[in-house]
């Protein structure tokens, strides 16, 4: 566990991160992190786009269903 402290940050409140975390993440300076509710309450913190995400894999499920007709399309 990490524990990170709250802030103030001009008007608005921040948290900085650790080093290790920012290692762990892969994260850049100026990078987008997405803080997730968890269905337990808690929250998780990741580097990936959860609407990303669903609509590949919505894509990935139509590839898959109409491989043939894409294929026939791609000639």
């Amino acid at each position: 566990m990490i524990e990170l402290k709250v802030r103030k940050v001009g008007n608005s409140l921040g948290v900085v991160l650790p080093k290790e975390v920012i290692h762990r993440l892969n994260a850049k300076d100026g990078q987008a992190l997405f803080l997730i509710e968890a269905p337990d309450g808690g929250y998780q913190l990741t580097p990936y786009d959860p609407a990303f995400e669903q609509k590949m894999a919505k894509a990935e499920d139509l590839i898959e269903r109409y491989r043939h007709t894409l294929h026939v399309l791609a000639q």
